[in-house]
């Protein structure tokens, strides 16, 4: 069996992903993987009947593949339209390259032209009811109608040609869709006005007026397709706002750096031509171009444009800079960490593709009233048209005609069928322009309806960054010499802990003797035989089920651990000789975020490895609902499940390796920016910056979102129940009112834009 390209996981056997417009199937990943095919635009994907065969024979996903923003199992290389809604379809990777805007710029040549046609159209058609009646004077009616003819046949072929094209589409396909009613309604209209100009002699009394003619409509057809195309050009426009934000996150990157050469000499160099190890100098005022770390110098950056936070971060030597932010006032050197898709910046703009690709669950209750509507539209306007044939007033069946094609223009499902995507595109952008980023729509419903939030301690609530504050050791052993063992057996080890002794160490300049047959126990500590002797470091835990007698050191330590800081016990030769305190100081901004959590209704529960003591002492400081202390790493999501079962709707928020089966079973896992990579792929959000505040954005997002959605679902679907009725004749009977196709169209184009506009609040909204 093959594996996916990203993840390694097998294709899976029972899944097919089924392409509409050419009948294929293709397998993508299992749910072992815990990803959808949306989540990888880029893997390979295996045909129907080759999941065993070569790389050969099977279809990568990559750069100008175009796919639907309301049916995103659709895809095809190149522009085109939906076989299932006849929409546009878009990229589904942006780039810096200039998107194709012809559709755009097409439809706006046949608007303008169907404009320039439909004026003298209407003049022509409507001229009896102009005070001078100057065209009635001149002209016969046989002579208007041949005008009319001509000029509604110049709108209706030329103006709406694809129109009719999506049409074929959609009866060829069997996906009934708005194009279906607009082919409908036009070619209803047009064909029957032609019939009666030219063969007026076959129509029978009931298509004639008082005076015995047969009226023509080419103003309707002709003013229908004007109105839709208005739509269209207006909704083109609005739509292409919508992944504005992908653009101006892609327009934050320089294109090009200075790296600095082996001589010592400076180089204008593209980004594409840099590689991972370079030395670049970054000059004040300029943008930081790679994902990198200082080595020389120090300045204050600006991440605003990542992080959503105003406030430039003073960077010194070690520390990491972001690609795309603005260096201020200093000057420095960096080593090029991260190139092309590796850097930040890449991977928030494919996060938020993916996102705006991504369905809702709420969008399959319009998915499912799309999928009858239709049909059931086709079926109100035939028993329009029969209602009004046999029991309306003369001519009976011209009114039957006009009232069933305003039924089928008025009742185009295309704001419904927008409604929820483009409320998700402007949400995952807006949210990525203030650090929050969403991995895909369900994401976005689910979290506005937590009421639990379990939270990691370091790096989550605390800065990430212990210190060693001091190192306690009893009169055998100096605390250089403690300390020097402890930092041997931490060399190469990742955790926060192990860093802050080595850290210690190297400030001390201490000699580092060489470990051996390393043991870790995870979560408790480490073991590794060093200068011959064993030596043991890990929490109380550990030495309590080594049998390690800690009642030296016990009082020392349960100070340490009221004071909130983390204490590590070391054994050398099964003897404990001294305690490490450390402490990691709480963000700044943790209090106001679990405070701001708390007022929403939400439970914030700690859940950490570290003792019980110190556990207390940082929720009493936060005051936090409860605590879980000691937990060990595969402990984590067993916590987490049990909070479900309980009937909470859980968040889990994390940022290292040991929170990543815990995020992948929370209601909606939260990975801290500043973690590691599997965290972060684990999690449906990641936070950019790193800290609390930014659920507090997520959530309000999500709630403003939801609204969104709800508002335009509401309005789409009050449109369609209010606009049928009206457009098949039911206030006739009671006010004499009826509503011409014209206006019909009108309504319809307006809806879909109306529900562009209202989902484009969005951005200017505060979160």
């Amino acid at each position: 069996m093959n594996k996916d390209i990203v993840c390694g996981m097998d294709v899976s056997d029972d899944t097919a992903f089924h392409l509409g417009y050419k009948g294929q199937n293709y397998y993508f990943c299992s749910s072992s993987c815990q990803q959808k095919f949306s989540d990888h635009p880029e893997s390979y994907l295996h045909q129907a009947g080759t999941k065993d065969s070569c790389a050969e024979d099977i279809c990568q996903i990559k750069e100008g593949v175009y796919t639907c923003a309301m049916h995103p199992e659709i895809l095809q290389n190149g522009p085109g339209n939906c076989p299932i809604c006849g929409m546009s379809l878009e990229l589904v990777q942006s780039s810096l390259v200039e998107e194709d805007d012809t559709e755009r710029i097409d439809m706006t040549r046949r608007f303008s032209f169907a404009v320039l046609f439909t004026l003298p159209l209407l003049i022509i058609s409507m001229g009896d009811m102009l005070p001078s009646k100057p065209i009635s004077s001149m002209l016969s009616a046989q002579y208007k109608g041949y005008l009319e003819f001509i000029l509604a046949s110049l709108i209706c072929t030329y103006a709406a040609w694809p129109f009719y094209g999506r049409f074929v589409s959609s009866i060829k396909n069997w996906h009934l869709n708005m194009f279906t009613l607009i082919g409908l309604g036009v070619g209803v209209s047009y064909v029957y006005s032609l019939v009666a100009l030219f063969f007026p002699d076959i129509f029978p009394d009931a298509f004639r007026g008082h005076g015995g003619e047969v009226g023509v409509y080419f103003e309707a057809s002709g003013t229908i397709v004007t109105l839709i195309l208005l739509g269209q050009v207006l909704e083109l426009r609005a739509r292409s706002q919508t992944g504005s934000a992908i653009k101006s996150l892609l327009k934050l990157s320089p294109s090009t750096a200075y790296r600095i050469l082996e001589n010592g000499e400076e180089e204008e160099s593209s980004l594409d031509a840099l590689e991972k190890g370079d030395l670049l100098r970054i000059h004040p005022g300029e943008k930081i171009p790679l994902d990198g770390v200082i080595i020389q110098g120090s300045s204050l950056i600006d991440e605003s444009m990542i992080t959503g936070e105003s406030m430039p971060v003073e960077k010194r030597v070690h520390d990491r800079v972001i690609g795309a932010t603005l260096n201020s006032t200093g000057s420095f050197v960096m080593e090029v960490e991260k190139v092309a898709a590796d850097t930040l910046l890449s991977r928030i703009v494919e996060m938020v593709a993916q996102a705006q690709r991504s369905r809702a669950p709420i969008q399959k209750m319009a998915d499912t009233v799309s999928g009858y509507f239709v049909p059931a539209v086709i079926l109100v306007s035939i028993i329009t048209f029969g209602v009004w044939g046999i029991f309306g007033p003369e001519p009976s069946m011209a009114y039957a005609i006009i009232n069933a094609v305003a039924v089928l223009i008025i009742a185009c499902p295309c704001a419904l069928g927008l409604a929820t995507p483009m409320s998700i595109m402007v949400a995952t952008g807006k949210g990525a322009q203030a650090g929050v980023l969403f991995k895909n729509a369900e994401a976005i419903e689910t979290l506005r309806k937590i009421d639990l939030l379990v939270i990691d301690k370091t790096g989550t609530i605390t800065e990430g960054k212990p210190t060693l504050n001091q190192v306690i050791c009893d009169a055998s052993i100096s605390e250089d010499e403690l300390l020097a063992l402890c930092a041997s057996i931490e060399r190469g080890s990742e955790h926060p802990l192990g860093a802050a002794i080595l850290n210690e160490a190297k400030e001390r300049e201490l000699e580092l003797p060489e470990g051996r047959d390393f043991l870790s126990y995870t979560g408790k500590g480490l073991k590794a035989e060093v200068k011959g002797r064993e030596v043991v470091m890990g929490n109380e835990v550990l030495m309590q089920e080594l049998e390690f007698s800690i009642e030296d050191f016990r009082d020392r330590a349960d100070s340490f651990r009221r004071e909130a800081n983390t204490v590590m016990y070391v054994s050398v030769d099964r003897k404990v000789l001294g305690i490490l305190s450390l402490s990691d100081p709480i963000k700044a901004t943790t209090p106001a975020a679990i405070k701001e959590l708390q007022d929403e209704g939400i439970r914030v529960v700690m859940l950490t490895g570290d003792s019980e003591s110190t556990a207390r002492a940082v929720a009493k400081k936060l005051h936090l609902n409860d605590v879980l202390a000691q937990v060990l790493p595969d402990q984590k999501a067993q916590k987490v499940k049990a909070y479900q079962e309980q009937g909470y709707r859980v968040a889990m928020a994390g940022d290292g390796i040991n929170d990543a089966p815990a995020l992948a079973l929370a209601d909606v896992g939260i990975a801290m920016g500043t973690g590691t990579d599997i965290a972060m792929q684990s999690a449906d959000v990641t936070l950019v910056k790193g800290d609390l505040l930014g659920i507090v954005r997520a959530r309000h997002l999500s709630v403003l979102t939801m609204k969104n959605i709800k508002q335009n679902l509401f309005f789409a679907f009050i449109y369609n129940t209010l606009g049928v009725p009206v457009a098949a004749g039911a206030l006739y009977p009671f006010f004499g009112l009826l509503l011409s196709p014209m206006f019909a169209a009108a309504a319809m184009s307006f809806s879909s834009v109306s529900v562009i506009g209202n989902a484009l609040r969005l951005k200017r909204w505060r979160i």
